[in-house]
């Protein structure tokens, strides 16, 4: 993978494009769009490697598909020559690695779903702090029909939604659309699908404006509680310590309670919920 230096530049490679659009943005794009951008081994190092770039260099990374799909799962070819022994669909541990990289991650990650996300396209949405699908984007778990549960699929959707609409997805195999998504809670916003990219890059941009470390540390949160604190008291602790951490890394916070004294605003206060919040 090169990377050429002007931030501006687009950043070509076989299967995976990396731009750096605006002060802390940048956009990854999976391009196997003949594939409807399904994961192969070497599509999958190639978005870790254009994660890895993104780090240091954009506070805001939206992931988003070429063509007609977001991402059609994992290779289903690749895992069928592959042959039963290697056989990926019960649990693609690569694809964890994939997974744990956009999660752990210090940037803001959202999702531009602009068409179907199958399998491990709907992992991907969940791994994704927001999510942004166009109203027409089909959404699917398609691995019951394979004799599978959705090993990563399945239980990421189960930790997003209520039990009977993460049972509808994995017993079913059919899809959603953006729309439901929405409803459901699987993404954050449905639009038109010819407005999908300049909402999400308008979106990144506004997040992008806020401290870097702050950001950092509020996605830390948002997966710790409650995915692993569950309890009220020791959660409300945690939220003093994130807090503290903050506090120590930068001096955002000092500055933005200057700001208000002051009478000058900081990034997003006062702001109303924008054209679809």
């Amino acid at each position: 993978m090169t990377i050429s230096n002007p931030p501006q530049d687009v950043v070509d490679v076989p299967l995976v494009l990396l731009e750096f659009l605006s002060d802390g943005v940048a956009r990854i794009t999976l391009n196997r769009p003949e594939k409807r951008n399904a994961m192969s081994r070497q599509a999958r190092k190639e978005l870790i490697e254009a994660l890895d770039r993104c780090r240091g260099a954009a506070r805001v990374i939206v992931l988003t598909g070429a063509g007609p799909a977001f991402c059609a799962g994992v290779d289903l070819k690749e895992v069928d020559a592959a042959g039963p022994a290697q056989n990926a669909l019960d649990g693609d541990h690569p694809w964890i690695a994939v997974q744990e990289t956009i999660r752990r991650h210090p940037a803001i990650v959202i999702a531009a779903v602009n068409g179907f996300a199958l399998g491990g396209g709907v992992t991907l949405i969940n791994s994704a702090d927001l999510a942004l699908a166009s109203a027409s984007a089909e959404i699917g778990m398609p691995e019951i029909g394979f004799g599978l549960y959705p090993g990563l699929a399945g239980p990421s959707t189960q930790l997003r939604l209520g039990p009977k609409r993460a049972a509808w997805m994995v017993l079913t195999g059919r899809r959603i659309s953006g729309r439901t998504a929405q409803e459901w809670g699987l993404v954050n916003l449905a639009v038109d699908p010819a407005e999908l990219q300049d909402e999400a890059l308008a979106l990144a941009v506004d997040i992008a404006q806020h401290d870097a470390v702050t950001l950092t540390w509020c996605k830390k949160a948002l997966w710790e509680v409650p995915m692993h604190i569950t309890d009220w008291t020791a959660a409300l602790e945690y939220g003093e310590n994130v807090g503290t951490q903050i506090r120590s890394r930068t001096s955002a916070v000092g500055d933005g309670l200057s700001a208000f004294a002051q009478g000058r605003r900081n990034p997003g206060q006062g702001a109303g919920g924008g054209r679809h919040g």
